[in-house]
């Protein structure tokens, strides 16, 4: 990877921009590398992953990537196959699909591709995107279905375990598409010690090695932070009662907004104005 070039996670909420400005996807290539730039897909969790592998693939080749290859397991003996290995060593982006987040943990978690993975992220040696159920699979408790339309509760949501690529976060995805807030309040209130991201289709949560997100795209973030709830009910009340949770801090971020997960604290974007 060129010396210049800052490596990050991309945390996108699904169906992001993939024929007009791609501002995403834009980003992805260029924290990969841009022109250099040797890139890894991991379709796995699509039933289709050969369609939608050669559409991520068209789009990094038709930006200039210098090498887009599909790293297409289709069961987890692949994840340890030396050739996906080698190139994943190498590789300055790994881009994870949509899909089912189930079918793709169960591809790729314990294989020696994904602890390769996981390694170099927490190295700062390749950037990672997923988006959707590749976002949904970055934490170590992750989403992995339930409800809408509902008051908090236990019941609203399924959990699972995700790949520990960002383990202290829960993240949820097509979020106010779907009205997904009381879905995610109920997986935070099952885990208080992690903090909830609910992400917007075409909108990313971009992590930084210092702590820090930003926001790119055209929805919004939510972060739903526990740190400081006087009170959680969730451990005393049956699965379909509605859970009260006290003191909760809720934050609603949108482009170029950040967040620093040592401080707990937002940032707002300084318009140009604003700067002057």
């Amino acid at each position: 990877m060129p010396q210049s070039t800052q490596t990050a996670v991309l945390v996108i909420g699904g169906a992001e921009d993939k024929i007009h400005g791609r501002e995403i996807l834009h980003t992805f290539f260029r924290r990969s590398g841009g022109a250099e730039a040797k890139i890894g897909i991991l379709p796995c969790a699509s039933r289709e992953p050969s369609i939608i592998g050669d559409k991520y693939r068209y789009i990094f080749q038709s930006m200039g990537a210098r090498e887009v290859e599909v790293l297409d397991i289709r069961d987890r003996k692949q994840g340890d196959d030396e050739h996906y290995r080698a190139f994943a060593e190498g590789a300055t982006g790994i881009f994870m699909t949509g899909g089912d987040q189930l079918r793709l943990c169960g591809m790729l978690a314990d294989t020696a591709i994904m602890e390769q993975i996981r390694q170099r992220v927490r190295q700062g040696t390749v950037t990672l995107a997923g988006t959707s159920a590749g976002a949904a699979v970055m934490g170590h408790h992750m989403i992995a279905g339930g409800g809408s339309g509902e008051s908090p509760n236990r019941s609203l949501v399924d959990m699972a375990t995700g790949l520990s690529i960002l383990p202290h976060i829960i993240v949820d995805q097509h979020f106010h598409n779907r009205n997904r807030m009381a879905r995610l309040i109920s997986a935070v209130s099952l885990h208080p010690d992690r903090i909830g991201i609910g992400i917007d289709e075409d909108t990313c949560a971009m992590f930084e090695d210092d702590g820090t997100i930003e926001i790119l795209g055209k929805g919004t973030v939510t972060i739903v932070d526990p740190q400081d709830i006087s009170h959680n009910s969730q451990p005393h009340i049956e699965s379909s009662d509605p859970v009260s949770l006290h003191n909760l801090r809720v934050h609603i971020l949108s482009h170029g907004d950040r967040y620093n997960l040592h401080n707990h604290f937002p940032q707002p974007t300084v318009s140009p104005a604003a700067a002057s």
